[in-house]
């Protein structure tokens, strides 16, 4: 049976309204989007596209078909504040600590940010949009100062951005995704989002479109594991300026991943993820000692779908003198 239309039910006049959670991405060498930084101060960001222009065709003596031009994405971005970060996509460099130049070639960056999907039983809490954009490029802006008077008002930034599409298997490209989170699985959204921001060590990064497609898409995630450590466990004869490699299946979210020496006494090092956060490794402040066993303990072991790894050791011994 066809279902008949109705208008204004309840639970189902929606509108969307406002901006939040703005996070900056400057594009690196390889084409990722990594260092996201908070964009506190976001007041506005309009899409803005260009482009789709018809360009009739006749024959016959009437109008054979509509060849549309190609879209572009352009938008404006409006602040009352920016990351330091973003100087170098509006064309500042730094000379030294604290003293700019600008008129400098501008960074490509990328940017994150959402915005609130109301209904009238929710009101502005029902969902929110999920917006990534790649490949912005921000066009010099007009910087507007006056004097303090008896109705002050902050100093609000605008710029201008264009964008070159990125890449998407299957789909023309793009540089702008939509991400609905109420038409998504919660903890796919949540570990989307662990990526995008961040969490503990882990910096935040933006994930190109396929990239995100497959987390949006997978099914349900395996349990997380340690899926190989180097050295493995029991290894002996380890050089003493060796690195702890450490590989999980999943992209992890946090951890507290230790080291100690036979005696118990700590072992100070660095630690560093891949862009994919699932390879941790471990670099020893100073060359382990000789013929020393050495326990690191992977504890806290938390994915970005928040499954949890139960505590495991691995014991190795640096080669004798």
């Amino acid at each position: 049976m066809p279902r008949n239309i109705n208008w204004d039910e309840t639970g189902k006049r929606f509108y969307e309204t406002g901006v939040d959670r703005g996070v900056l991405y400057r594009k690196q060498v390889d084409g990722s989007y990594k260092h996201g930084v908070a964009w506190n101060g976001l007041t506005n960001v309009s899409e803005n596209p260009t482009g789709a222009e018809p360009n009739p065709i006749y024959a016959d003596n009437i109008k054979y078909l509509n060849l549309l031009s190609v879209e572009e994405s352009e938008g404006t971005i409006e602040a009352y504040t920016y990351p330091d970060e973003f100087s170098e996509c509006d064309g500042t460099a730094e000379l030294t600590t604290g003293v700019l130049v600008g008129q400098q070639p501008r960074k490509t960056f990328g940017l994150a940010y959402r915005t609130k999907i109301g209904n009238d039983v929710d009101g502005e809490d029902h969902g929110y949009k999920l917006h990534l954009l790649y490949g912005a490029l921000a066009a010099p802006s007009e910087k507007s100062y006056q004097t303090i008077n008896d109705s002050p008002e902050a100093v609000t930034f605008s710029w201008d951005y264009t964008t070159t599409p990125v890449e998407i298997e299957g789909m023309k490209p793009s540089a702008i995704v939509v991400i609905d989170s109420t038409k998504v699985d919660s903890a796919k959204l949540a570990a989307l989002e662990a990526i995008l921001y961040g969490v503990d060590a882990v910096e935040g990064r933006l994930p190109l479109p396929d990239e995100v497609l497959s987390i949006i898409e997978s099914d349900a995630p395996s349990a997380v594991a340690l899926s190989s450590s180097v050295p493995v466990d029991e290894a002996t004869d380890v050089a003493i300026d060796s690195t702890v490699v450490l590989t999980f299946n999943n992209a992890i979210m946090s951890e507290s991943i230790s080291m100690v020496d036979e005696l118990g006494d700590p072992v100070a090092f660095a630690k560093s993820w891949d862009s994919e956060s699932k390879v941790l490794t471990l670099t020893p402040s100073s060359n382990l000692d000789n013929n020393v066993t050495y326990i690191v303990t992977v504890a806290g072991v938390v994915d970005v779908y928040s499954q949890a790894l139960a505590t495991e050791s691995i014991n190795f011994t640096t080669v004798a003198l």
